[in-house]
């Protein structure tokens, strides 16, 4: 019987399945999709998510992010990493050095989705494959997370995401996030020759007619050759724990708030590094403290943030104010660049609940 099956072959689950082989633990990933997988985010990594994928040996391949710059029409506000640079890293290449590491570290990959979770007590089967534990990294509409029961209501606003890159050399090291009353476009480098260009909003509609609402970045990029469009939505999902029985959740399929403070690598693998703990140790209820101490400060800000864009008149004065205040803006940047850390799972040999047979 495996330790550990981890559902879900995306970047957190990847990295879930590492920390728990370098925990000692016997580990499996369940992913359906073959090859490299793409998906429409934001592809900035704070300063943290770089040092944290450094340390797992990822070969990153990329275009250093100095800080956020925020943008409106003429006025504009930025605020530099204090912990030094990010890195605009293009998923693609950031999922295929992940998948790399696993296959040198003989993590073997079952090519299906995990369609049927049990508890049998003393260990979970997926699919009738028994494990001690189950790690969903399954991504934003996780079918674990419903099928275990976890969750949570839908949410009363929605918001969706729209991602293109354009072939032109980036102009900034800053991510620039340009905001309009329709919502908000991040300008990400993410190679000498490519930016890429995400765009948030409350009403799906289609990418060339949402770039409209940014004459300035429209203008931009008039000309330049565009790739294919990805998205994604509605962005909030809520669970309504993170723990149930042997079953984990990490990364998007542990709740996810919005796109607009751009962490989400950061964070989950902050939550990969406590899952895997918690299982090494056998106790999976721990996890459920560490999840709520790693996201409370991202929750905050971000959810403050919604809030404030949701009122017309405050929309409109947040870069004013990021301006006006620059020392508030550059300690909220880099609040978000500083991911709380739970520390690295250590190695358990044979020793401990999980790793017994």
């Amino acid at each position: 019987m495996r330790d550990l099956l981890v559902a879900g072959g995306g970047p957190i689950g990847l990295a879930t399945a590492l920390y728990a082989a370098r925990a000692g633990l016997d580990v499996a990933i369940h992913e359906p999709r073959a090859g490299v997988i793409d998906k429409a985010c934001g592809e900035g990594l704070m300063p943290s998510a770089v040092a944290d994928l450094t340390a797992l040996g990822v070969a990153l391949d990329g275009h250093p992010i100095d800080g956020i710059r925020y943008v409106d029409g003429a006025r504009s506000a930025e605020a530099t990493f204090r912990a030094g640079p990010g890195l605009g890293v293009r998923r693609t290449s950031l999922h295929g050095a992940l998948r790399d590491l696993v296959s040198e570290a003989g993590i073997p990959t079952v090519p299906a989705a995990a369609r049927r979770v049990d508890d049998a007590g003393d260990h979970v089967t997926v699919d009738g494959e028994p494990a001690r534990y189950v790690v969903a990294a399954d991504g934003l509409h996780s079918p674990v997370r419903r099928m275990t029961g976890l969750d949570g209501p839908p949410a009363r606003h929605r918001r969706y995401g729209l991602r293109r890159h354009a072939s032109v050399a980036p102009w900034s090291r800053f991510v620039e996030v340009h905001w309009s009353r329709s919502g908000e476009a991040y300008v990400t480098p993410v190679g000498d020759g490519s930016v890429g260009v995400a765009l948030l909003s409350a009403r799906p509609r289609p990418f060339d007619d949402l770039i409209g609402d940014f004459p300035a970045l429209a203008e931009r990029l008039s000309g330049q050759p565009l790739s294919r469009v990805r998205g994604a939505g509605p962005l909030r999902h809520r669970s309504r724990r993170r723990v149930s029985g042997r079953v984990l959740l990490v990364g998007d399929a542990a709740g996810y708030v919005d796109a607009l403070t751009g962490e989400g690598i950061a964070l989950g693998l902050a939550q990969a590094r406590a899952a895997v703990s918690a299982v090494a140790a056998g106790d999976p209820q721990r996890y459920e403290a560490d999840w709520r101490r790693l996201t409370r400060r991202h929750d905050l800000v971000t959810l403050g943030l919604l809030t404030a864009t949701r009122v017309p008149a405050l929309r409109g004065r947040i870069v004013a104010a990021a301006g006006r205040l620059p020392w508030v803006f550059d300690a909220a940047v880099d609040q978000l660049a500083r991911t709380p850390h739970s520390g690295p799972p250590g190695p358990r040999g044979r020793r401990g609940e999980a790793a017994a047979r």
